[in-house]
């Protein structure tokens, strides 16, 4: 029950309709409390031959009222207490929300996908289940056994209520039991369905390379077993819950017998009436609610403690980097990196070593070098992915720690490898940075970008849906969309993470052109493997194994006839070879 009091925090919160709700459970649960004791009233009038049809005619107005009373107040609890539940889930997939993005890269690379999207639905919605259906059957179950045992033990027969009581004590300890195995079973349970949950979703989103591998019926056997495991958890489960219903039986069962005996010898001796035991055994029968109600809350608690702690695990993880950062404006658009070395936090090996490099405002660096030379890399420590305490990164002469991230990022539009656009028209995915920007100024940076020709020969234009992923179009129109995205923002700070790879050469020197017009006071960070996307850089750097081997203009490093003179030959000549000159 524990589980209870971490959740006290929102109970705080919500106390006015909490304790509506529970005003009107132990109103209900008074008024029924009236009906086996009107009934024994009648029953004695009836065999004392003293009911007469005004007393009947009243007695069955006060059940109709009751009935009405009852029929009010169980709607106006359940709206409060349920509502109240409602805004609990919505409230903890909002934390869990605004958490993960603040997360640094490394969470994600640390937590699968699917069990980030199941803890933040399913965990949710039993921890949900627990404030709500949980609530309702602790309090009410509470309620009506306290009022029961009190009305049985002080207004009918103590001894009576002590011996049918008698059973009870075994079946709270059998409970007991049974609440420990359901907590590692839930535990399990929901274990597996995050497993599950993740490898929906690796298939969906890599169903493309499933079809052309022809992994189609591997991928079935695979999903199969993951299933068969969720559902075997799931049956363990309900296998333990199914213990619950028999015991209750068993225990009624047997408080029934022991008061239809012990209440048949106090009738005979005189010391019970008859309207009084059957009063008794309908009041014995408002105790299979509570035994109910206190095997299905143990249920649900077990449920919500188990999907309660995956919550708090995740929440209480820190990100990698903290937002330290007090300065909320940048001087401009200088940057300058003074590296001595920087370390993956799981990495033996430096992965940028002596890097140093100045960039001034409104200047472009060409960042290039062999697969796996760091360039990224470089990006990333420059946008505070990491912390990197060897590494003095600074833009406008600040150093980036001491930026808060809201303005480090807000500062640098990002234009990367792979580029991700929603599930939404082309107009909004351009405008995501920016939602309010006019249809006009999408469709000016659109044409910036080189796409504004080919949207307008989709049926819909700048309304067509894009598929998830943007699966619905070509690796070079999403590349171009994003770039529009990202010259939306007007950012001080632009980088191309190898976001031209998919275009080609003509277009390429397109977009670079209206870069150079748009931003001629911005900076634009270029990160490539074709090499002609950085011919007009006023500094371009060569990274090798994470150090610069070479560095300057195009011209100067020409003339070197270094590692990038002879890209710039292998790539001449590829271009050749394809053209077919």
């Amino acid at each position: 029950m524990t589980l209870f009091f971490k959740l006290g925090w929102y109970f705080k919160a919500q106390w006015r309709r909490y304790a509506a709700a529970i005003l009107m459970f132990v109103g209900v649960d008074v008024l029924e409390m009236s009906i086996p004791w009107i009934t024994g009233r009648v029953i004695d009038h009836v065999l004392g031959q003293t009911l007469t049809q005004a007393l009947l005619l009243r007695y069955v107005a006060i059940v109709i009222a009751i009935a009405l009373a009852v029929y009010v107040m169980r709607f106006f609890w359940r709206v409060f207490l349920f509502h109240s539940s409602f805004n609990l889930a919505e409230t903890m997939r909002q934390r869990i929300f605004a958490h993960m993005t603040l997360m640094a890269p490394q969470f994600f690379q640390q937590h699968r996908t699917g069990d980030l999207m199941a803890r933040a639905t399913n965990d949710i919605s039993a921890v949900e289940m627990t404030a709500g259906e949980g609530v309702l059957s602790g309090i009410d179950g509470l309620v009506t056994g306290i009022l029961v045992i009190s009305i049985m033990t002080i207004f009918i027969s103590w001894e009576l209520t002590l011996v049918a009581l008698l059973p009870f004590p075994f079946m709270a300890w059998y409970f007991a039991v049974l609440g420990d195995r359901l907590h590692k079973g839930f535990r399990d349970a929901q274990e597996r369905f995050s497993d599950l949950n993740d490898r929906v979703q690796e298939s969906v989103s890599g169903i493309r390379m499933i079809r052309a591998f022809g992994r189609e019926a591997r991928e079935d056997e695979e999903f199969l077993r993951i299933a068969d495991r969720a559902a075997e958890a799931n049956i363990r489960v309900a296998a333990t819950d199914s213990l619950y219903d028999p015991a209750i039986f068993i225990t009624v069962g047997s408080s029934f017998l022991l008061c239809v005996g012990m209440g048949a010898w106090l009738v005979e001796h005189d010391r019970l009436t008859l309207g009084q035991l059957t009063s008794f055994t309908m009041y014995l029968g408002f105790l299979i609610w509570p035994m109910f109600a206190y095997g299905w809350l143990l249920n649900i608690v077990e449920r919500g403690s188990a999907a309660y702690k995956r919550i708090e695990q995740l929440l209480q993880t820190e990100s990698p980097v903290a937002d330290t950062g007090t300065i909320t404006q940048i001087n401009s658009a200088d940057i300058s990196f003074e590296i001595e070395s920087f370390t993956h936090h799981d990495g033996h090996k430096p992965v940028l070593r002596n890097i140093h490099a100045e960039v001034k405002a409104g200047d472009t660096l060409g960042i290039v070098g062999p697969t796996g030379a760091g360039k990224t890399t470089l990006i990333n420590v420059l946008q505070r992915y990491f912390d990197a305490p060897h590494c003095n990164v600074r833009i406008g002469g600040t150093p980036v720690q001491q930026l808060s991230l809201q303005t480090l990022r807000s500062a640098i539009a990002l234009v990367p490898q792979d580029p991700f656009l929603f599930t939404a028209t082309i107009a909004e995915n351009i405008a995501m940075g920016k939602p309010d920007a006019s249809m006009e100024q999408i469709r000016a940076v659109a044409q910036l970008a080189a796409i504004d020709k080919d949207i307008l020969r989709f049926p819909a234009g700048y309304d067509t849906l894009v598929g998830e992923r943007g699966i619905t179009l070509s690796g070079g129109q999403k590349q171009r969309i994003a770039i529009a995205r990202a010259l939306l923002l007007d950012a001080p700070i632009l980088i191309l993470d190898d976001a031209l790879s998919a275009v080609d050469v003509a277009t390429e020197r397109s977009i670079l052109s209206h870069l150079r017009e748009v931003r001629a006071d911005r900076t634009t960070l270029v990160l490539c493997h074709r090499l002609s996307a950085v011919e007009y850089a006023q500094q371009i750097i060569v990274l090798n194994h994470g150090e610069i081997i070479e560095r300057g203009t195009h011209r100067e490093l020409l003339a070197r006839q270094g590692w990038y003179a002879q890209m710039i030959d292998y790539q001449k000549l590829e271009q050749t070879v394809e053209s077919g000159r």
